[in-house]
């Protein structure tokens, strides 16, 4: 299935892990991919990368207040769509992004639809509520569809207003389909434990550590990554946990032999990117609960979703999975059959294309 049009995107910023599916998405689209994106702020510590296939133009980005304040307008953005001249256009679903309903507009002078891609709208408390999902929903009908990371986020539109029938689960991903199941032999004895990831305090590799102390037989852990955490977290594992193995950061097929070696794949924080090529190796995995985007990754059959910073449960799900290591394999099979049949980033290309064709065929119809 294709795009028969010309597609255009917008990001704010462009992250590296983003360039595979962006430049897969172009050649879904038989009139190509333009990209408008701009540099993330220093503080962010975000890769970035050149796409291969899909036409990247440089925002340029101007960053407004901080915190939960923050806002970003895109300088050009109308000129860059003048001159790319899309057939349809997706947006983040972000209201912080000052230059989107300005593009939104444009778009829809010219009879093209607009969809917005975002991680869903949470429910809201406090005396103020009302007016702040009505404001959100008046932002969000802007758009011929939506995009959702998530099932929960979707269900979050569907529940503030938005038509279900314009609403699409693109699951959020960032591994291509595997091919091959990798070989897996018995669960070492004792069994080994890996973290991939980015070593800072929202990670909680500490917890990790400490957690690993309380295990009756103590496993193998094997931290992959640097950060601005790194010397905090080797001493702290001198004191608690001696035996870790801090590896560094390392890429792409230098991972390979840490995902063989393991027998548990963990992610005691909240982000990372790393358990979706964890799965296609056939690991089973924890991970802390988070937006929603590992609600349909990460189930009953393949591995524990936990709260990001509670240590007695990350101690009792350890205990529990160590505890039958048959268990463990069947449950990374499965993770193997989630990446390959259901969630990569083929699939999530397939759903962008037929979101573009579902909301074209919607709006011709009188």
């Amino acid at each position: 299935m294709k795009y028969p049009g010309r597609l255009a995107l917008q990001q704010r910023v462009l992250p590296g892990y983003r360039i595979p599916f962006f430049d897969l998405l172009a050649e879904a689209c038989a009139g190509g991919l333009g990209l408008f994106a701009g540099q993330p702020r220093p503080v962010e510590s975000i890769a970035g990368g050149q796409p291969h296939v899909a036409q990247l133009v440089l925002a340029q980005n101007v960053h407004l207040l901080s915190g939960p304040l923050y806002l970003c307008y895109q300088r050009g953005f109308l000129h860059w769509l003048e001159q790319t001249n899309p057939d349809a256009l997706i947006v983040e679903a972000n209201p912080r992004y000052l230059a989107t309903p300005a593009a939104v507009k444009w778009m829809h002078a010219q009879k093209r639809p607009v969809l917005g891609w975002g991680l869903g709208s949470p429910p809201l408390s406090g005396h103020l509520s009302g007016f702040h999902q009505t404001r959100r929903l008046a932002f969000l009908r802007q758009f011929d569809g939506l995009l959702a990371y998530s099932q929960r986020g979707a269900d979050e539109y569907a529940a503030l207003g938005f038509p279900p029938n314009k609403i699409f689960v693109a699951h959020n991903s960032v591994s291509p389909k595997p091919f091959q199941p990798p070989p897996r032999s018995a669960v070492h004895h004792p069994p080994s434990l890996l973290f991939v990831g980015r070593l800072q305090s929202r990670k909680r590799v500490d917890l990790l550590l400490r957690a690993c102390a309380q295990l009756h037989v103590p496993p193998r852990l094997v931290i992959v990554g640097d950060g601005p955490e790194r010397a905090a977290l080797e001493a702290l594992a001198r004191e608690v946990y001696p035996s870790a193995q801090f590896i560094g950061a390392r890429h792409g097929n230098e991972l390979k032999p840490y995902f063989a070696e393991a027998d548990l794949f963990i992610l005691p924080g909240t982000g990372g990117l790393a358990v979706q090529e964890a799965m296609s190796h056939g690991l089973p995995v924890i991970v802390a609960q988070g937006d929603g985007t590992q609600d349909d990754l990460v189930r009953a059959g393949n591995g524990w979703q936990i709260p990001p910073d509670d240590f007695d449960v990350l101690v009792s799900t350890l205990k529990d999975a160590l505890s039958d290591p048959a268990r463990l394999r069947a449950m990374g099979a499965e993770s193997y059959r989630i990446v390959s049949e259901e969630i990569n980033l083929g699939k999530m290309v397939e759903t962008f294309v037929r979101a573009l064709n579902e909301i074209i065929s919607q709006k011709s119809q009188p």
